[in-house]
């Protein structure tokens, strides 16, 4: 069975502040779906929210793997079920090595008995580090450690790979990567699509776009998505700005105080 993840309504703050005001979507396997918007705007929020970050209340809504509630999950047992974040800002983790980290995860996800041998785990990280153009050494390093931005996002990419999760959010992957390492992560992203897999991109550029392309874009505007479209949409934002969904939709103020 396809991959099937449905957010329905779902509604958050932070500080009692109310940042997504109803966000509506559904992404299934196959598929690439990507939302875009102005600072502000609740993209990131949405992200956070989803994985479980504690900072996010969300007060209404539902959302669901293959009808599996994840709001009911914690942040591991969301991780189980298959959903995976790669953060903009990925945290440092001192003393625990790459491959010690990804192999701990994966196991996590397997039932007692069936853990990864560390013979193919190996073969296995060994091969996505080279697909990634990844120095060997990373794998023996602390997690993120000492990484540059672009080897951080890499990291990200390798973590998504080995996992194999069913819904995969991509929050400002490309921020801050030049245009090899971009082209890099975004063959990583485009190599894992499958029907077992669902894509949210978050993103503020098009450029991101070249290299992966979209089933659908979204625009988020005041917590809400309010325009959808096909990759079309991504171009013409790309050239002309949000003014003119403001102006086609009446919008006055597009800010919410959260990216």
């Amino acid at each position: 069975m396809a991959t099937h993840f449905v957010i329905d309504g779902l509604k958050a703050e932070i500080e009692g502040k109310e940042i997504l005001k109803g966000i509506n979507l559904e992404i299934k396997g196959g598929e690439i779906h990507a939302i875009m918007g102005p600072n502000g705007t609740g993209k990131s929020t949405l992200a956070s929210a989803l994985m479980g970050h504690p900072k996010y209340e969300v007060t209404e809504g539902s959302a669901t793997i293959d009808g599996e509630d994840l709001l009911e999950m914690s942040v591991d047992e969301r991780a189980r079920a298959g959903l995976f974040l790669a953060m903009q800002y990925p945290s440092e983790i001192p003393g625990v090595t790459n491959s010690d980290f990804l192999r701990s995860a994966i196991n996590a996800r397997r039932e007692e008995g069936s853990e990864i041998s560390l013979i193919k785990f190996i073969r296995q990280m060994e091969k996505k580090m080279k697909d990634l153009e990844m120095n060997p050494e990373f794998a023996h390093r602390y997690l993120n450690e000492g990484f540059s931005g672009g080897e951080k996002k890499r990291n990200e990419i390798l973590q998504m790979a080995m996992l194999e999760p069913k819904i995969v959010v991509l929050d400002e992957i490309d921020s801050g990567l030049d245009i090899d390492a971009l082209k890099i992560v975004s063959n990583g992203v485009n190599a894992m699509r499958s029907e077992d897999r669902g894509f949210l991109i978050i993103t503020h550029y098009q450029r991101l776009l070249n290299y992966i392309t979209p089933d659908f874009v979204h625009v988020m505007m005041q917590g809400r998505i309010v325009k959808s479209g096909g990759p079309e949409l991504a171009e013409r934002l790309e050239n002309e700005g949000y003014d003119w969904v403001k102006e086609e939709l009446g919008i006055v103020d597009e800010t919410v105080g959260q990216a």
